[in-house]
């Protein structure tokens, strides 16, 4: 039996057979050799040809993009560029921004894209342009060493070999290409630097390798032109040549391995982004199935997620049960259970069980994409402490020129033998190893690590200001309803009085029917468990803070707190001290009233998480000050407090009253941090020095708070702190190193060791210090993110 050609006129494109068990084949994404019987990332059918991979992640590229990878092996695709709109920033100077790629004006430093873009491992441009010439360079630099370390050879025999003129016009030909075409980036950004007026590191590397370079060049074309003062023993030009190489090379290698560290920096974010998968499964209405790419999902769209697979977007699930291990995304450990009416996460992985699920946020609204948006703002945002290194960055590159001249002038006046060539050299020494590039990534890096980091745990921290304050927070304010307990309060007691309990429960769900309050939705949802039906409400009238008020079954009814009871004439009577036993358990009592008298209460109880006992015990082992706000009553606010062991109730109060309360606690000179996780929270989240929102609550909530706890756990407030308390203390470590870096070294380079001990420092040396500096900074911050939280 043959099969006609997939796609050739005239012919359906019919499955061709799978190739037998002992036949291999190649995965067209990865190019390993695969079994098609044992092929861990299964089959995938494209144009009826079947194509076998070696892991399911091969497998979601190849269906996303099949062309991508069956294009002719000759014309590879192009590595994916910045999406369309992508602004490029500066990693040291954020407020650089431009439309496409280059060198920051500021520093020199290679701009990045605002926004993390998952390339498939893509080679930065950048880093391969410097990894060429370091090799190239390299490569000549190595004779050159060579040739100036023969002179140390007892005899010299080279020297005596071949004539001084032919040896210094081969170091000629060797540096040359080396500093001009391997430290060309330097010397654009060093010529940049000076036209934009902004001192920087290529400054110093342009100004230090060019004097040596030139000089060299000055003694091998014309070496009658130099003074006496800077000949040498015999009467000959010292060449600078393999200093001018090495020195190029030295820095960089010194780029390389920084555009790799920078790389690594932002690697939290590119796992985030990878977390979402490059497919989706969409059921369509007349139930057939197919695969999709994920840009292509549109909110109400029916997919279906297989056991293993990874959630596309945020929904909500259909049918099905399964438990999701959302530890990538919120940090939880623990798989949850997810059935019929459970919200999903895109990027979170089902477990055993199939679900069919209802799209609900796609694209950049997913929590993933918005996770990942937060971060990358957070991470260009400045620290206050930056500040220091800020004001020191703007004056030391000016600085160490002078430092420079002074050296020269110093070694040209007093120094040893032949003094102008001393001065040159040290003189390039001070030039090269000043490095302010360490200082300006001291702060830069860590937040970078850091919020990448948090966001890992779930804890998104929205600037590095944020994260600075979070460390000398002493007080923390919480809401009650929703942060320390689950926001899903239940309807646990009913007592009437004059009326049948039916009638009572009918009333009162009718009008909190009308009401969004959590309270209001306990009662409706308890009404129903007990069979009874709300009807329907004229004149609802809701009075903020107090209760709600209407006409129902031709009755004036009112439920709300005893304020609102006594502002309307009504007495409790016997039902108020059945409300205080309430309360003292924990319930929130809401009182009802029918035609100018109370009938009846409700008591409603919202379960403490399990997680808010340890979270409480673990801030106050850390010395933090628990301030408890709710709405609710004194008793039953007391009695919850009780139980947690918080320090301080404020209770009955309005929601224009939390933010009066944070304001008075920041007259009292403590630093506060506000949880909560509702609207009515929201004033009081932005008035405090750092507002915390719970995940789980709204997103009002979500966006006037510096801190949000994707999983909604208090425990996330400690490993905030914790995330805070390693990133300044790793960015102090940072600008210690680099303070004493240049304190140390740039006296040094100048000789002030000289008439003590004979030590001068070669700028050779000095170009491995300089650009070991950078590295060390950067690696210091990547020690981040094996901090435990």
């Amino acid at each position: 039996m043959t099969h006609a050609r997939p796609g050739s006129p005239g012919h359906s494109t019919p499955e061709r057979v799978p190739p037998s068990p002992e036949e291999r084949v190649v995965d067209p994404v990865c190019g390993m050799t695969v079994d098609p019987a044992s092929a861990k990332g299964g089959r995938h059918v494209h144009e009826g040809v079947s194509y076998f991979f070696c892991n399911p992640k091969c497998r979601e590229r190849f269906a996303a993009d099949p062309g991508k990878y069956l294009a002719p092996k000759s014309e590879p695709p192009e590595p994916e560029a910045a999406p369309p709109g992508t602004m490029w920033i500066c990693p040291m100077d954020p407020e650089v921004r431009q439309d496409h790629p280059g060198a920051c004006p500021k520093c020199g430093m290679a701009l990045e894209p605002d926004q993390p873009v998952l390339t498939d491992d893509a080679p930065d441009p950048e880093l391969v342009s410097m990894t060429r010439r370091f090799w190239v360079g390299v490569v000549l630099t190595v004779p050159l060493l060579v040739l100036g370390m023969s002179e140390m050879l007892p005899g010299q025999p080279l020297q005596h070999a071949v004539a001084p003129s032919w040896l210094a016009w081969l170091q000629l030909l060797l540096a040359t290409p080396v500093v001009l075409w391997g430290g060309a980036p330097f010397f654009e950004r060093g010529v940049a630097s000076v036209r934009n007026r902004h001192l920087n590191m290529f400054s110093l590397v342009a100004l230090g390798t060019g004097a040596a370079y030139l000089f060299s060049v000055l003694a091998t074309l014309a070496p009658g032109l130099l003074p006496s003062a800077f000949l040498g023993h015999g009467g000959a030009a010292p060449l600078y040549y393999e200093a001018a190489a090495t020195i190029t090379t030295l820095v960089l290698l010194g780029q390389v391995l920084e555009l790799r560290a920078r790389r690594a920096t932002s690697g939290a974010l590119r796992a985030l982004l990878e977390l979402a998968p490059a497919v989706a499964r969409r059921v369509s209405e007349d139930g057939r199935e197919e695969d999709v790419p994920l840009e292509q999902v549109k909110v109400g769209d029916t997919l279906r997620v297989r056991p293993g697979e990874k959630v596309p977007v945020d929904g909500v699930v259909l049918e099905g049960s399964s438990a999701v291990d959302e530890s990538l995304v919120t940090g939880e450990s623990l798989p949850v259970e997810k059935t019929a009416g459970a919200r999903v996460t895109g990027g979170t992985v089902n477990g055993t069980g199939g679900l069919v699920m209802r799209a609900e946020r796609v694209g950049r609204d997913t929590l993933l994409s918005r996770i990942v948006q937060r971060v990358a703002e957070a991470q260009r945002s400045r620290a206050p402490i930056q500040r220091l290194a800020d004001q020191a960055a703007a004056v030391f590159v000016p600085a160490v020129i002078a430092v420079a001249v002074v050296t020269f002038l110093v070694w040209a006046f007093v120094g040893p033998e032949p003094r102008l060539a001393h001065a040159l050299v040290n003189a390039v020494a001070v030039l090269i190893i000043a490095c302010p590039c360490a200082l300006g990534l001291a702060t830069p890096m860590s937040v970078v690590v850091g919020m990448g980091k948090g966001a890992g745990v779930g804890v998104l921290i929205r600037d590095a200001e944020a994260l600075e304050v979070l460390e000398r927070v002493d007080t923390l304010v919480v809401d009650k309803t929703g942060t320390l307990t689950e926001g899903k309060p239940r309807l646990v007691s009913v007592e009437a009085r004059g009326l049948d309990e039916a009638r009572l429960l009918r009333l009162a769900a009718s009008l909190e029917r009308g009401s969004e309050h959590p309270l209001a939705a306990a009662v409706v949802a308890g009404a129903e468990a007990r069979g009874v039906k709300p009807v329907a409400v004229r004149d609802f009238r809701s009075v903020t803070g107090k209760g709600v008020q209407g006409v129902v079954e031709e009755a004036r009814v009112v439920l709300g707190n005893l304020a609102l009871l006594e502002s309307l004439g009504m007495e409790a009577g016997e039902l108020g001290s059945r409300a205080e036993a309430l309360r003292h358990e924990g319930q929130t009592v809401v009182f009802v009233g029918v035609d100018g008298r109370v009938v009846g209460l409700l008591g409603v109880a919202d379960p403490v998480k399990d997680t808010t006992a340890e979270a409480i015990a673990t801030l106050h082992r850390e010395g933090l000050r628990v301030v408890m706000l709710t709405g609710d009553s004194r008793a039953t606010a007391e009695a919850v407090a009780r139980g947690l062991g918080i320090d301080e109730v404020v209770a009955e109060v309005l929601p224009e009253g939390k933010g009066d309360v944070v304001k008075r606690l920041r007259a009292e000179g403590r630093t506060v941090a506000m949880a909560g996780d509702g609207v009515n929270d929201a004033p009081a989240l932005a008035g405090a020095d750092v507002g915390i929102a719970m995940g789980t609550g709204t997103d009002i909530a979500m966006e006037s708070a510096a801190v949000t706890l994707v999983k909604g756990d208090l425990r996330g407030i400690s490993r905030a702190r914790l995330l805070s308390q390693a990133t300044l203390r790793n960015i102090r470590q940072n600008l210690f190193f680099a303070f004493i870096y240049n304190l140390v070294g740039v006296p040094i380079a100048a000789g002030v060791l000289y008439p003590f001990f004979g030590w001068l420092l070669s700028p050779m040396i000095a170009a491995v210090a300089m650009s070991l500096s950078s590295v060390s900074v950067i690696g210091n911050a990547l020690r981040l993110r094996k901090v435990a939280l």
